[in-house]
């Protein structure tokens, strides 16, 4: 066996166990909340409760590395939404995938609102990753004609997160329509109608 390749194996067997370990919290932290055992998130993973407080020391490593995950995952559907769909449409899907995100965070909130220095940097990890990918899926859907020219990729980021807040008494289903009346506010004033489907 080549030198090398004990180590290669171990590095990807080592982020195969993350990317469960992250997977199971995920799932897990929606079912169960945060302060889940600890067995539950790794039986689930297929791992052991070693490994787990080894890639994640404290709890909130791995739900920053949760909230992180759901991030990277929105911001890097862009460029296939992008390749897929027209982009009025690329756009709407986007939008729909953040606010799926946002939702998932409800169960996260008390976590990541418990003053912990562990998440104090999510606030720019957030705009530095979803930025880009929604102002690039913003500027073709303008350079197209089909939604208005006069909001920020920013303001826009920021609307949704508002309009995603939880409403008492109600699901994260109530947002999604809600969210859905403002990227339809998106299409008028556009300078080109879109096609009639």
């Amino acid at each position: 066996m080549h030198p090398n390749t004990t180590p290669r194996r171990r590095r990807a067997d080592a982020r195969r166990n993350v990317d469960a370990l992250i997977e199971a919290a995920r799932s897990v932290f929606a079912t169960s909340g945060v302060d889940a055992p600890a067995k539950e998130i790794t039986d689930l993973a297929g791992v052991g409760v070693g490994t787990l407080y080894r890639h994640f020391p404290q709890r909130s490593d791995l739900v920053k590395a949760v909230v992180e995950s759901g991030i990277d995952a929105v911001a890097d559907a862009g460029p296939e939404l992008s390749a897929a769909h027209e982009p009025a449409e690329a756009l709407a899907q986007w939008i729909h995938r953040f606010t799926e995100l946002l939702a998932t965070k409800r169960g996260l909130a008390s976590a990541l609102h418990s003053g912990d220095p562990a998440f104090s940097g999510l606030p720019g990890y957030f705009m530095q990753r979803l930025g880009p990918a929604l102002a690039a899926l913003l500027d073709a859907a303008v350079a197209d004609g089909t939604v208005r020219d006069d909001i920020s990729a920013e303001d826009l980021l920021h609307a949704i997160t508002q309009l995603s807040q939880p409403v008492p008494g109600r699901e994260p289903e109530h947002n999604q329509r809600i969210v859905a009346v403002l990227v339809d506010g998106l299409r008028h004033g556009a300078t080109r109608r879109p096609p009639a489907r």
